[in-house]
């Protein structure tokens, strides 16, 4: 028992042995008062090995959430090794020109590349950003930018004919 709780105890049994002047009640309550603290005791002792037990489950799962989570930083920290890689990491392209597929070393200060099948110089754009690119027409993959715009007015010259 707490020293706090000896002492309140103490004084509690000095101040009713003053005002209880009959021995046969001055007992009863001793009695009476001696049971419940044991009682009350033995409640906290059970709460305090309840609190224990959970304080121990809890540190239990606590070590397994730690482990689990190192197990994901490796995993984290594996990825960002393979995606930052010191020496780069492979890049493929597809030449405009000649559709070959070949493979480079992602370099964001190289700004064009030779296409090793048909020797035609490919600008890079390293921004990731399409809107960005500016199509020339020269490509074999399309048949230049202006042929949209030329569909656009098609369109409207037609609807022009229709409204005669």
């Amino acid at each position: 028992m707490s020293h706090f709780l000896k002492d309140e105890y103490r004084k509690f049994l000095e101040d009713i042995e003053k005002n209880i002047k009959n021995k046969e009640d001055l007992n009863y309550v001793q009695k009476r008062f001696s049971e419940f603290m044991e009682k009350f005791i033995e409640n906290m002792d059970t709460n305090v090995t309840l609190k224990e037990e959970k304080i121990e489950i809890l540190e239990q799962n606590q070590k397994k959430l730690e482990k689990r989570l190192e197990k994901i930083q490796e995993v984290i920290d594996n990825i960002e090794k393979d995606i930052y890689a010191e020496d780069g990491f492979d890049f493929e392209i597809v030449c405009p020109y000649c559709n070959y597929e070949f493979v480079i070393d992602m370099d964001e200060n190289q700004k064009e590349v030779k296409c090793p099948e048909c020797n035609n110089i490919i600008e890079l754009d390293w921004s990731g950003n399409p809107e960005d690119d500016e199509c020339t027409g020269h490509c074999s993959g399309c048949t230049g930018c202006d042929s949209e715009d030329e569909f656009e007015s098609d369109d409207e010259d037609n609807s022009e004919d229709d409204d005669m």
